[in-house]
Formats: C-alpha cells, structure tokens, sequence
C-alpha cells in the first residue's frame, strides 16, 4: 500500500536527481549561465549580415564591443549585452538592426496553449523567447504551469509559491475586494449593502503590499525576465474555487491581466504565456490577457482530436464568462474575449512521414489557413537540449555537429520568423497607449 508519506519519500529521492543535474548542466554555484555567440553566430544568424561586413565595422570602429578573442585570434565570441549594443549603433545599408516595433504599443501577449500534454508547449515558449531576445525584443515570460518546465529550463529552482501566477491571482483578490467595497453601493436606495469579508488568513499574507516587480525575477538572459511557478502552484486550482465562493463577483479569470496592464507600456516587448495542460483558473487568466493564441499540436490523429475539444471547450468557457460584462472593472480588457490572432503549430513533425505529412494536409484543410506552414521538426539536436534543460539556442554547436545543430536552429528559426509576422500584424491591432 501506498500513502502520502511513500509518495513524499519517492519526491525527496527525485529532487536530489534533480540537484544533480543541475550540477551536471549548470555552473557549479546551481546557476544557470548563458554562452557567448562566435562571430560567426552573431554575423549571419542574429544580426544577419556579412561576416566580412560585420569584421570592416569592428576594424574601422575600435569603440564598438570586440567580443573575446581565441587564443588563435580566428574567432570572437560576443556575450549577449555586447550583441545587443552592436545593434543599437550599427547601420548596415542604411538599415538599422533593431527589430520591428509599433508605437505607442504596450506589449504583444501571446499565450501558448493547449490542454494536451507534450505538445510541446514549454519547448515553444523556451525557443520563442530566446529566439525573440536574439533578435534584441526584451521578453517577459510567465509560467502558469506548476509543472514549472519553463522555470526550471530557465535556470529558476528555489521558487515560493506567493511569487508565481497563485500569489498574483490572491493580491488581485485582496484588491480588488478592496475596491467593490470601497464603491458606492445601493445608491439609488441609500442603502449600503453588505461588505464582503475575507478571512485573516487570505489579507495576512503580505500580498497586498507586494510590488509590480516582486513577481518579476531575472534570468540569464540579460533582456528575459520570469514570473515563475513551482509545484506548489498546483494549489492555485483548488484556492481560486474558494476565492470565488468568498467574493462571487471577482472576476477571477482577468487577475493577470490586470497585474500586466499596470505595468508600463514600454517594460517589455513581447510577454509569452505558457500554459498547463488544462483549462481552469490559470489557464484562463492566461488565454484571458493574450493579444494572440498560439496552439501546438503534435502531427498524429489523437493529437489533432485532443486539439479539437480543446478549443472546442475553451469556447465554452470564454462564452461563460460573459457573465461577467459589466462586472470587470475599467481598463481591463472587454468581454466578449477577442484575440487578434489564433495560429496552430505542429511539432515532433517528421518530414519523411507519410502520416505527419497528411496530419499536417487535415490541420490546414480544417482550420482554414490558421496552421503556421513551418511546423517544430523533430531532431537529435531538439530532444538533446530537452534532456539539458536548454533551448538549441543555449547550445554550443561545437558540443555536436555543425550540421546537426544548425538543422535543430534551422526549424526553431523558421518558426519564429513565422511567428514574429503574425505577431507583428497582431501587434498593429492594439490600441494606442494614451
């Protein structure tokens, strides 16, 4: 027989596994440290111009960051803030190398989501944000997940829980509790009507108090930051049903958009969403204050039939909340839900495979051209980086093949790319920042 106390036991001898490999992956202080970028990687694949071109500029502009030098002096590797400040005062044809942003835009929000596991959600948002700080956005990514796969790939362990998506849903209660009772009520009878309570053990947390930034913690990455989650998130789900019972009119599902509206327009670039494999009460804050809904699917019929009573149920439940229009305060985002964009991506997608290929034939006849044509190819390379918690990106090419490598970069590229073009035309959408 087995009791939570073997299922604790079996937890502890995992963990230590996992402290482990965190050794084995990451630096010996348990810190997880990015690479720098050879010349090679910065010229042609981030900057995207001539290695030759990039050299003449560096040769005529000493004052411009020179990266480390082999000993061999055949190459340079640049660090990430260096590349950056490369873009910011370099012109290349008179094109500047900046990436693409509307004015007077807040940030894009793209969820990742689906109720499926392994389709590969948290492997999408990984690449897609290292792709995207690559091309020099500053990315903020929020795990709703409490399976924590993005957090842990991003270098982020020792996380409590008042800090995740949980602690950001609770503060919204306090507040906005706060605020229904601090409104005018029964104006026309002139009569008050009664105050809602929350219970001590709720507005004794501390969460009240805590900042915009408490949330937010740095990641290697100079221009990504995390909200991130843990397991004990997974208590979220069971804590908003009782939030919900303790003030019916919350409207729980637009917490995180809220905390995102207040932060300022120009914070972030781009903020991705990874969801848990389900649709409650993170997922829908989630889907609820994205710009853009981005849905993986593996390639085979079980995955394509989970994808469809995926959106199936979550129409549903988008339709159920239009209960509450009316109730969800000014400046939040207006019911009935509307996305810009709603894109579907295959992944573990095997080109030679007969079945994959006509998968991918039923995914774009069905969804009427919403299936991003460059789908997630599965390669040595992609389920090497899982296996080390890192992105292709994070990988050195020289730890396997050149050719290897750039096959697993080759695929994650083509569908950033395809995805930045629909982000940009969703970006367009949004309204102008007062």
């Amino acid at each position: 027989m087995f009791t939570h106390t073997d299922l604790a036991r079996l937890q502890a001898h995992s963990l230590k596994m996992q402290g482990w490999i965190r050794q084995q992956t990451f630096s010996p202080e348990l810190q997880k440290t990015l690479r720098r970028f050879s010349s090679w990687e910065v010229a042609e694949l981030i900057l995207k111009v001539n290695q030759s071109t990039l050299r003449g500029r560096l040769a005529a502009d000493p004052s411009l960051p020179q990266g480390q030098v082999e000993e061999d002096g055949r190459q340079r590797w640049y660090s990430l803030d260096e590349i950056n400040a490369l873009r910011r005062r370099l012109k290349v044809n008179r094109r500047s190398l900046l990436p693409p942003r509307p004015a007077n835009k807040r940030a894009l929000r793209c969820a990742i989501a689906n109720f499926k596991g392994g389709a590969g959600k948290s492997t999408v948002a990984l690449h897609f944000a290292h792709a995207a700080a690559l091309d020099g956005y500053r990315v903020l990514a929020v795990d709703f997940d409490p399976q924590a796969t993005l957090s842990h790939s991003m270098g982020l362990s020792d996380v409590a829980e008042e800090y995740t998506v949980w602690g950001i849903m609770a503060r919204d209660l306090i507040r906005e509790t706060e605020r229904m009772n601090a409104a005018a009520r029964g104006a026309e009878s002139g009569t008050a009507l009664p105050q809602r309570k929350l219970p001590a053990a709720i507005t004794d947390m501390g969460l009240h108090d805590l900042r915009i930034n408490d949330f937010i913690k740095p990641t290697c990455w100079p221009t990504i930051d995390l909200i991130p989650s843990c397991a004990n998130a997974a208590f979220v789900e069971f804590a908003s049903a009782q939030y919900r019972h303790l003030n019916p009119e919350w409207s729980f599902f637009a917490a995180v958009s809220r905390y995102l509206d207040a932060l300022p327009a120009d914070a972030y670039d781009l903020v991705i969403f990874d969801c848990p494999p389900a649709i409650g009460y993170q997922s829908m804050n989630a889907v609820f204050a994205a710009d853009m809904l981005y849905i993986p699917s593996g390639p085979g019929y079980w995955e394509y039939d989970s994808t469809t009573s995926f959106i199936g149920q979550l129409s549903e439940a988008l339709e159920d909340l239009t209960m509450f229009e009316g109730l969800v305060p000014a400046g939040t985002l207006r019911l009935p839900k509307a996305f810009c964009d709603v894109r579907f991506l295959l992944t573990r997608y095997e080109q030679g495979n007969d079945l994959h290929r006509a998968m991918k034939s039923a995914f774009d006849k069905v969804f009427e051209g919403r299936v991003a044509q460059h789908p997630i190819e599965m390669t040595r390379a992609v389920e090497q980086s899982g296996r080390f918690l890192s992105s292709i990106y994070e990988i050195d090419y020289r730890d396997m093949t050149r050719e290897t490598w750039r096959r697993a970069r080759t695929t994650f590229d083509r569908a950033y790319e395809e995805f930045r073009g629909y982000a940009q035309e969703a970006w367009a959408q949004l309204e102008d920042e007062a």
